[in-house]
């Protein structure tokens, strides 16, 4: 399972609030609220948070195993 724990708290660190990253990346409010329960989306918004946030995949997200 993917989570994007490391996403909130790289924003929180620089000072934004999570629902920054709607305008920062040009994302939905559905995917906002995906990333938000840990849900899948399509590796084109990772790219996308990647791009705005200028850091790499790892920094954003990670596997969480059971």
């Amino acid at each position: 399972m993917i989570t994007y724990k490391k996403l909130w708290l790289l924003l929180q660190r620089r000072g934004n609030t999570p629902r920054d990253i709607i305008h920062l990346a040009g994302i939905s409010e559905s995917t906002y609220q995906k990333l938000v329960k840990d849900e899948s989306v399509r590796l084109d918004v990772i790219e996308r948070l990647c791009a705005a946030l200028r850091v790499d995949i790892g920094d954003v997200c990670s596997f969480r195993r059971y």
